[in-house]
């Protein structure tokens, strides 16, 4: 943490660092997702790794205010490659690859598990949005390994973890599935006919001016055959292992050109439409829109204006973008049960920074 911060913006860095996560730093602990799923679901299938001490980085008008802890060290994100996932549809969408979100996935990608009566209708809106109740067993995980799972954020569920529950039609029922969520990246991949990585590098985090020091893996039986090669599908997340790994000052270049409306360094990343469409509220969790966290009516963040949106990760990680304020915030290793607190006393900061730099400037 610099020293030569304002006072409130220390306080509430502080804040966060006295609130570490509960989960061990050393992988080997009492770390990750999986530790709580029922058998045979409680265990791990691609790799994890240590994690560093609580650390952020955070930009004002799009200029770096403060960064904490290790800002450089990748880590495990765990569900904000959720989010990155939904960056890549926005990718395939603005080059023509998947022109109409609301067709059925099977249109496009048939023969990877999209085809039987029940899944049949599932369209790519509907796994972005998490309403998709798609059926099946993705990489060795059936879909009820997720069944009945309980989020922070979201509602809680009248069910047991991992207890068999009766589906309902496509598009009828929000849940939060990570199984579903690794069927949509095998989608993807199909949709690109490339790994999803290598499409990431290109189209996301070299245009946003990110490091080479990320990496997104996948569980170590996830390789299909793809044109005579070998590709590894990746996971939305780390809950079995596996995932991306990247550093806060790597994420906020991401946060960054989402606050700027999908324009990094003076190129277009991503539409505007796009953006714009993972904004849009769910209509049966107005809670989420395209794997991204909305504060609509600020049911998730009191403490932050309604226009907030995030990427969230457990352990926990957190991406804020905050377009009223032009504040794009990342932290990693916060207990969550302190994220609002945080974001509050950040906030009310970064006003009173401003409140002091425009008396200053009136002054003058």
């Amino acid at each position: 943490m610099q020293n030569d911060l304002p006072q409130d913006v220390q306080d509430a860095i502080q804040f966060s660092v006295d609130h570490e996560s509960a989960w061990d730093r050393n992988a080997d602990g009492k770390f990750g997702v999986h530790v709580n799923d029922p058998p045979p679901w409680n265990r791990l299938l691609g790799p994890i790794h240590d994690r560093g001490p609580v650390s952020g980085a955070v930009a004002v008008e799009g200029r770096l205010l403060a960064q904490w802890g290790e800002p450089d060290r990748p880590d495990l994100t765990f569900s904000i490659a959720k989010t990155y996932l939904a960056l890549l549809a926005g990718v395939a969408h603005d080059r023509g690859l998947l022109p109409d979100p609301d067709e059925p996935v099977r249109s496009r990608v048939p023969g990877i598990g999209f085809d039987d009566d029940h899944n049949a209708p599932v369209t790519w809106t509907h796994l972005l949005q998490q309403t998709s109740e798609w059926q099946g067993t993705c990489f060795g995980l059936s879909d009820q390994a997720d069944h009945y799972r309980a989020v922070t954020f979201g509602e809680p569920p009248n069910g047991k973890k991992g207890d068999l529950r009766p589906l309902q039609q496509p598009g009828t029922y929000w849940e939060y599935n990570d199984v579903r969520i690794n069927q949509l990246s095998l989608a993807l991949l199909h949709l690109f006919g490339r790994s999803l990585p290598e499409v990431f590098r290109e189209a996301i985090m070299r245009p946003v001016g990110a490091s080479e020091n990320w990496q997104w893996v996948g569980y170590d039986d996830a390789w299909i055959d793809m044109g005579g090669r070998r590709v590894q599908s990746v996971p939305g997340g780390s809950h079995w292992g596996g995932g991306m790994s990247v550093s806060a000052n790597d994420q906020l270049k991401v946060a960054q050109m989402l606050l700027d409306d999908g324009v990094a360094r003076g190129r277009r990343v991503l539409s505007s439409e796009w953006i714009a469409r993972m904004r849009t509220p769910c209509a049966l969790a107005p809670f989420y829109g395209s794997l991204v966290w909305l504060n609509t009516g600020q049911r998730v963040f009191p403490s932050v204006p309604e226009s907030s949106y995030f990427g969230v990760g457990a352990g926990s990680s957190f991406m804020w973008i905050e377009p009223e304020r032009r504040i794009a915030l990342i932290v990693r290793w916060l207990d969550s049960a302190f994220a609002d607190v945080f974001f509050g006393k950040m906030l009310r900061a970064i006003d009173a920074v401003r409140s002091r730099q425009s008396a200053g400037t009136l002054a003058h």
